[in-house]
């Protein structure tokens, strides 16, 4: 159910929101405010996934414009775009020209490393690229009145769920990650070792209540907004997100789950194409300053600075059976066993759509 915690942090969204205003998905150019039109500019394009948007866009594009007009004198245009992390890594592999890739998992910016696009060690900082984390959690109506208190809950019959697609959604493959991960934590600690049965017995069980898979993590939510199904599986950010905007919804902390780290790379042959790699640099830096991860965490999501994560420690609950993606053996094996054409879930969903 709805912690007290995220009550508080929702609250403190909330306050930024109101002041901010949010906005919706897309495309934008955001060029900062009263600009010396005799002053140079830089133009910056960054690519990232849909639930990013409001962070970038209210907070942390704004606020690195104002640094580095004071630093330089110089004015920065951010041209953006905001879509399913895979679409988008798709995109940038088929000529989007993004300077900068923001993308909800790390098997994503790979993608666009074996194109040749990214030719610098993208994980070579404190944070090993990973600009921000969060959880997969569980969003219900208000009250939960299906009375959702973990996975094995969302298999019930007359319980209908939603995630995004896993084949362009990488905030749906968090989702069965956290899933069929839960199963194996759940199973080690009932048996003494995971076990692959229960964990893909379990995954196959959700997934036959699975009403909708849309595209990207912002649509599923979306989907859930306007009233279809009981329980969608998602970002705790983007949970958050939805109460600050004013929707009632109980958050359910699943006692297992998956922590997500999202990953930043420079797409380096753009960049050098567009001449522009100083301010590009300040601004992925930037990312990992106080500022911009205050103001990550303002938005939900969890900082990856040491220093920032401190302050916001109580507002983010971490259940007692956390995992990472080390523990399903890294995205590599991932990719190949669960996701591949002959993967656990493309085998189970080819099941469940079979009847």
């Amino acid at each position: 159910m709805q912690t007290k915690q995220t009550r508080r942090l929702a609250a403190i969204v909330l306050s930024v929101f109101m002041l901010l205003g949010v906005a919706g998905c897309g495309a934008n150019r955001t060029g900062g405010t009263a600009p010396n039109p005799t002053a140079k500019s830089e133009t910056i394009i960054l690519g990232s996934y849909s639930v990013t948007k409001e962070p970038y866009e209210q907070l942390i594009i704004p606020a690195f414009q104002k640094y580095w007009k004071a630093k330089t004198g110089e004015n920065v245009k951010f041209e953006t775009s905001y879509v399913a992390s895979g679409a988008q890594a798709r995109a940038i592999v088929g000529g989007f020209e993004a300077d900068v890739a923001a993308l909800s998992l790390e098997g994503d910016i790979n993608q666009i490393a074996k194109a040749g696009l990214i030719t610098s060690d993208w994980r070579k900082n404190q944070y090993k690229g990973m600009v921000t984390n969060s959880v997969v959690v569980v969003a219900v109506k208000p009250g939960n009145p299906k009375k959702i208190k973990d996975w094995e809950d969302l298999t019930k019959p007359g319980v209908g769920v939603l995630y995004p697609n896993p084949k362009t959604s990488g905030g749906a493959m968090w989702d069965v990650n956290a899933i069929y991960g839960a199963g194996l934590k759940t199973s080690e600690v009932k048996e003494g070792k995971p076990n692959p049965a229960a964990a893909e017995q379990l995954l196959r069980q959700v997934q036959s209540n699975v009403k909708v898979m849309d595209k990207s993590g912002r649509e599923s939510f979306t989907t859930f907004e306007k009233g279809t199904g009981d329980a969608v599986v998602t970002y705790e950010s983007e949970a958050l997100r939805a109460i600050t905007d004013g929707q009632k919804y109980d958050l359910v902390y699943p006692k297992s789950t998956i922590l997500i780290q999202n990953p930043v790379a420079i797409v380096d042959k753009n960049v050098d194409k567009h001449g522009n790699r100083q301010v590009v640099e300040a601004f992925v830096n930037f990312l990992w300053s106080q500022e911009a991860q205050t103001d990550f965490a303002k938005s939900g999501f969890r900082p990856v600075n040491t220093e920032v994560a401190k302050q916001f420690n109580q507002q983010f609950p971490n259940p007692p059976l956390l995992f990472t993606i080390d523990y399903l053996g890294g995205w590599a094996k991932v990719k190949s066993e669960i996701y591949g054409d002959n993967g656990i879930w493309n085998k189970i969903a080819a099941q469940v759509s079979n009847g």
